[in-house]
């Protein structure tokens, strides 16, 4: 057996990466099993082998053996082993073999092993239970607004495209390996001065494809002979004409290379390759825009690259937010002030601070199914002192490929497919009638994407309704259904209960369960309440486990359950003194859902309190459908009972409709159940009024960690590893330490926990401490553990990935 030394991929974005060394050995190993009728499926149908290998360091290695390579997706496989997912697996360069190492030897006596995605086996899952009636936000009322986004603007399209090449510049994040620099150009002809610029960039999709046999290759860059590039960059043409009719200047850049290379060539699956990427795009487009002379480039003098915005899809959203955080690095920053990931990934729980941001989420996304990019929007929430407007959007009958026509059925020139099957399903399949068709979700997608750019870089306040929560409309996306949940600027709104933790102005008494909770059962620490016992982590946005930070605590909230037999259930949130006047402020907003043990119908009273006694109440149901249940299939092929979502609402109630109470000097919020029995989650209670904020590109303080070399020792141990810091902390913070994650060695010296570290006030730098337990074993080579960082509060999170390696200092 031969184990290879993980590779360290370097930030900064055009830094050359030292020479590579591939560390490995030979040494005995024995094979458990590799049953030649093994027919474990994958999901595409294929039978395939598997073996499980005991590793010298006392881990085991299970390798899953492919007909031919998985469909190209952006979610990360797994490996199931009897039905259990045991891991995020490695792919081979050819795309044809699976591993995962882990710690877990009972998997030598495996039987069966399996392709599972988003912790889900493909065809296995339970039928949902009955639940309540869906929500029917069709029949609520919806304020208009009075334009459109989606309507073209006064100007013509002119297509300025660039194509350098296959091989035009290298990244570090990709181990220096060469990737193509093309990109479709969109501008408004004859606009006058600067304007503002928006970077598309596309997720993972096979790079390259034969048109002859219409097969696909995703392992090759450039693209081996008799195939093309897939030219997913195109598949956003709406969109960008949409933003170009209306004076912005849009670029959606190629990344067909990184596809082809990120499953091996990366620490984190290609995010800080992507941002490398938009970083020398934007570097190339600086470039032409000061050309002066015979040389001069037809943007020359267009470009305003201090009011950029990006959109990034799938591995792209991860990719975009990555791009503004390196962008926080430079001396010379571009002015990133709007960001928009769509149908993101979200691998390893950076937050973006400072930067206005909306989230979009299709309901029926059959790739990055437990759309973990939420974490974007609840991690970065409360994790620093800025000011901008915050929206994460559930669009319902949407599925993820559908927004790029090039990843889409009929109207893309390379192949491509539905991401979501069995295409029979009742409530997601394509045929079904609450599903969009694909001119319907690009309709929606332009709508919202062209929208919060005008709203954000234009300043076109009149998309704010899109994006506050106050659940506005507009006629170009026709009968889809969109929830939003939306936190406003921090000057345009007082909170008085986050409901992340106990807090001395909020009580509940008299429910059955009254608890602050987190992440799901397996992953709370023993006495803790969990949100979710769910392993189906596609049902739980909020609380699906983070790749490479699994064990850190995920999205807390307030968790309530009830029953007949409850006394005087009530919970009370009292106004700090001082803080008695809201008359400035719009709404009462808090973000609600109801638990996922609740069955039938469940509501809430809400009531206000002032000084004098008065009181008003408003049902919850009445004002909002956030306690209403998102929608079920019956249909269990293929794991689609996935669906029935737990995902937080916001909740506004007006203050112009609670007349009997003086805005002035109002004390208290009370809520109690207006239902006999029910259960819900709530989190975020605030006044406010609906703002785009003050969005600047990111200014935080990032924090990064460094890689470490120590000897084992026999016993029980710590390892030193540093926390630098870009610059001094304004405030203190704190960092979530991840030991052991995906990719690790399995022997144990380092075991896969999570723990917080606090940084100072004024600090630029910190050690920790990492666990580490040594042996009198001898290893057959010094072994690596990935260590990470993530969910900051305080700062930001720049360098996230480090290896400790641990030498064995044990001889025969």
């Amino acid at each position: 057996m031969v184990r290879f030394i993980p590779l360290r991929f370097r930030r900064g974005s055009r830094a050359a990466l030292p020479a590579a060394i591939l560390a490995g050995c030979l040494a005995a190993s024995t094979l458990i099993a590799a049953p030649a009728a093994a027919d474990p499926i994958d999901e595409s149908g294929n039978s395939n082998g598997f073996a499980v290998e005991n590793l010298p360091d006392g881990g085991a290695r299970v390798t899953l053996r492919l007909d031919e390579p998985l469909p190209v997706r952006d979610a990360i496989p797994e490996l199931a082993v009897d039905g259990r997912v045991i891991g995020a697996a490695n792919e081979s360069a050819d795309g044809l073999t699976l591993t995962v190492d882990t710690t877990d030897t009972t998997v030598t006596q495996a039987k069966r092993v399996e392709v599972a995605w988003n912790g889900v086996v493909p065809g296995t899952q339970a039928a949902p239970k009955a639940a309540a009636p869906a929500a029917t936000a069709q029949s609520r009322a919806k304020k208009a607004v009075y334009t459109d986004p989606a309507q073209p603007g006064p100007y013509s399209v002119e297509r300025l495209d660039y194509d350098l090449g296959d091989t035009a510049t290298t990244l570090s994040g990709l181990s220096n390996l060469p990737v193509e620099m093309r990109a479709a150009v969109y501008a408004p002809a004859g606009a006058k001065g600067a304007r503002p610029v928006v970077i598309f960039l596309h997720g993972r999709h096979s790079a390259c494809y034969n048109p002859t046999t219409r097969g696909t290759n995703n392992t090759t860059w450039p693209c081996p002979a008799g195939f093309l590039p897939i030219d997913s960059y195109l598949g956003y043409t709406e969109t960008a004409e949409a933003l170009a009719t209306h004076g912005y200047i849009v670029v959606s850049i190629s990344a067909d290379g990184i596809n082809a290379k990120d499953a091996n060539f990366t620490d984190d699956n290609g995010a800080l390759a992507r941002g490398q990427l938009v970083l020398a795009h934007l570097d190339l487009l600086a470039s032409w825009n000061e050309s002066k002379g015979p040389k001069r480039h037809p943007l020359s003098g267009r470009l305003d690259l201090d009011n950029v915005g990006l959109m990034g899809h799938s591995r792209g959203g991860e990719g975009v937010v990555e791009a503004a955080l390196l962008n926080a690095e430079r001396a010379h920053q571009y002015g990133i002030r709007a960001v928009l990931p769509l149908a993101p990934v979200d691998f390893g729980r950076p937050t973006l601070p400072g930067v206005p941001m909306t989230v979009i989420l299709p309901y029926c996304d059959g790739d990055v199914s437990n759309q973990q990019g939420q974490h974007f929007y609840d991690d970065t929430r409360y994790s620093y002192r800025d000011d901008v407007l915050r929206t994460s959007i559930m669009v319902m009958g949407a599925d993820h490929n559908f927004f790029n026509t090039e990843w889409t059925p009929g109207v893309s020139v390379a192949p491509s497919s539905d991401d979501w099957s069995p295409a029979n399903d009742e409530l997601c399949g394509s045929s079904a009638p609450t599903r969009l068709a694909p001119a319907e979700q690009r309709a929606v997608g332009t709508a919202y994407m062209a929208g919060f750019f005008r709203l954000v870089l234009g300043g076109e306040e009149a998309f704010l309704p899109l994006f506050d929560g106050t659940g506005g409309t507009v006629p170009s996306t026709g009968r889809a259904v969109v929830y939003t949940e939306a936190q406003q600027p921090r000057t345009a709104r007082m909170d008085l209960a986050p409901l992340e933790h106990p807090a001395p102005n909020v009580t509940a008494s008299g429910f059955d369960l009254a608890a602050y909770c987190y992440s799901v059962s397996a992953r709370v620490l023993p006495g803790d309440t969990p949100c979710s016992s769910t392993t189906a982590t596609s049902k739980i946005p909020h609380w699906t486990p983070a790749t490479f930070a699994p064990s850190v605590p995920l999205s807390p909230v307030l968790r309530l359950q009830w029953s007949a037999a409850s006394a005087s259930p009530t919970l009370q949130v009292a106004l700090a003194p001082g803080h008695y006047d809201i008359s400035d402020y719009d709404a009462l907003t808090f973000r609600a859902a109801r638990d996922e043990s609740a069955t039938g119908d469940v509501d809430l009273d809400v009531t206000l309190v002032d000084g004098k006694g008065r009181s008003a109440t408003v049902r919850v149901g009445d004002v909002s459908p956030a306690l209403t249940a998102f929608p079920s299939s019956a249909n269990t092929a293929n794991g689609i009972s996935r669906l029935g979502k737990t995902w937080l609402r916001t909740v506004r109630v007006p203050l112009d409709a609670l007349p009997k109470v003086h805005l002035d000097d109002v004390r208290s919020i009370t809520v109690r159940p207006a239902t006999p029995a029910g259960g819900v989650y709530l989190s975020d209670v605030t006044f406010d009024t609906p703002a785009v904020g003050a969005g600047v590109a990111t200014r935080a303080e990032l924090v990064s960690i460094a890689d470490a070399t120590v000897s084992e020792g026999n016993g029980p141990g710590t390892a030193t590893m540093r926390l630098t810091i870009s610059k001094p902390l304004r405030d203190p913070a704190t960092v979530q330490v991840q030991t052991a994650a995906s990719g690790s060695a399995t022997a144990g010296q380092v075991p896969a926990q999570w723990f917080p570290v606090t940084l100072p006030k004024g600090a630029t730098s910190a050690t920790i401490s990492v666990p580490i337990t040594g042996n009198t074993t001898v290893n057959t080579a010094s072994l690596q553990y990935k260590i990470t960082i993530s969910a900051p509060t305080g700062v930001a999170i720049g360098d996230g990935f480090a290896w400790l390696t641990v030498l064995d200092d044990d001889t025969a």
